[in-house]
């Protein structure tokens, strides 16, 4: 390693489009790196409780299944190399001295607690800490006499709970630390990341460097879903003709249909998904008026039965019982997906109308981080997709004040306007010639997805 080698702390941000590997990329690093001997021992981090926990569960169960190690064995091996940043945070409290990590990857670093959230987190536990996550992670790392990195994988509008500090809270805390090297992706300063209009807006009063090699610019989800993220951007945005232009191209290689029959919905995902490939249904943290419709949101998943359990288990994605939000698929990805489209989040002719459920009745939001906040859950679930999705609008109840029709028709007329086209039998009549056509194993099918066009 150069850090090593040149005896320097440097701390490195990584972007990257959506679905472009930043985890894997974090991953690799770490695994490369599991060298206590020659001082190099990596952890993995993350807020994204759900994430850990799928993770650590994915890595023992193959270490059990290829190594033939025993699997309480393999989970502890997993739980040391990926932790909780709480964890992290709690063990370098209690221990002040460095720790034996010399490497840190922070997933999803934008979404790390500001001051005043880490003040409040910790104050309820008994414990006074007036930092925010940023600033006490590259304190505990300072530690080190001699070198440490850390590489902070950045994801662009993602923030999507309250006292998430966004890029800004580590330009502030890595100042304090001017014998740090900054190493920053050339793209640090999009609208996505830190909204700047150059990089000569940048300012740090330690050493730091630009490069493209820190920008991960090509998608590796599905050579489906390369223009699924501009699709999505331009949806929430409100650029319609935009949003047309991108279905257009993208319908025929990553299908999006929209629908206003759940039961339609399933049969979409049961129907389209094929051998292994997983489906689910998501849905917003806050449409707690789904649960008319049988999707409740507000009871939790085991996501490690919900992410990686299979077909017989009832607790897995594919029993389509239980509905997974942003809080519990953010970083992670299905094939095939529903995105149940809530009453918390409506498209009016003065554009989108945000609002949280409060005991019996809708309620505005106001003010303008919880608005982004809003936007981004929906950003998340709209990009879960591999393969394809179909997005459920219900009818709504115009007996239930908290169902009223006009809830819903609006994003569905909204979403039908820019050329979103509804599920409909052909569909599946596509899908069993299709099927009655090409007959080939699914062994040989492997790399090669692109002779398979998907009905349009």
């Amino acid at each position: 390693m150069i850090v090593k080698k040149n005896g320097k702390k440097s701390i490195c941000f990584l972007t990257g489009v959506p679905g472009a590997g930043k985890t894997l990329a974090g991953l690799n690093i770490g695994a490369s790196r599991q060298k206590y001997e020659e001082e190099e021992h990596a952890v993995f981090l993350s807020g994204n409780g759900p994430l850990v926990s799928v993770l650590r569960e994915a890595l023992a169960r193959d270490d059990n299944e290829y190594n033939g190690t025993l699997l309480s064995e393999a989970r502890r091996k997993s739980s040391v190399f990926i932790q909780n940043i709480h964890h992290f945070r709690d063990a370098a409290i209690r221990d002040k001295r460095a720790p034996i990590e010399k490497v840190v990857i922070f997933d999803e670093a934008q979404r790390a607690w500001n001051k005043k959230e880490t003040e409040r987190f910790m104050k309820e536990r008994g414990v006074e800490l007036k930092e925010s996550e940023p600033h006490f992670l590259i304190s505990v790392m300072d530690r080190h006499e001699d070198w440490a990195c850390i590489v902070c994988l950045i994801g662009g509008g993602q923030e999507i709970h309250k006292g998430e500090a966004g890029l800004s809270e580590w330009f502030e805390s890595i100042d304090k630390f001017k014998e740090w090297e900054v190493h920053l992706s050339n793209r640090i300063i999009d609208s996505k990341y830190l909204k700047l209009n150059s990089l000569d807006e940048v300012e740090l009063n330690c050493k730091y460097s630009f490069t493209e090699k820190l920008h991960l610019s090509t998608s590796i989800r599905s050579f489906r879903s390369e223009n699924l993220s501009d699709f999505v951007r331009s949806l929430l945005n409100i650029e319609v003709d935009r949003s047309k232009e991108i279905y257009e191209e993208l319908k025929y290689k990553y299908p999006i249909y929209l629908t206003r029959n759940l039961n339609m919905a399933k049969r979409f995902l049961k129907e389209s998904s094929r051998g292994n490939e997983r489906y689910g249904i998501v849905g917003s943290s806050d449409a707690r008026r789904l649960k008319a419709e049988g999707l409740n949101v507000k009871v939790g998943i085991e996501v490690e039965h919900w992410f990686l359990s299979g077909k017989d288990d009832v607790r897995s994605s594919f029993y389509m019982e239980d509905i997974a939000t942003e809080f519990d698929i953010q970083g992670l990805e299905l094939d095939w997906v529903c995105v149940a489209w809530g009453g918390d989040f409506r498209y009016t002719d003065a554009g989108w109308e945000y609002k949280n459920f409060k005991g019996t009745r809708w309620q505005n939001i106001n003010q303008e981080h919880q608005r982004l906040y809003k936007k981004n859950s929906y950003r998340v679930l709209l990009t879960r997709a591999r393969q394809g999705m179909v997005i459920y609008v219900p009818e709504g109840n115009r007996e239930d004040h908290t169902r009223d029709p006009e809830y819903y028709d609006g994003t569905y007329n909204y979403l039908r306007s820019i050329g979103m086209e509804e599920l409909r039998e052909e569909y599946f009549e596509k899908l069993r010639r299709r099927e009655k056509k090409i007959c080939i194993p699914d062994d040989l099918l492997k790399g090669k997805e692109e002779i398979m066009k998907y009905p349009d």
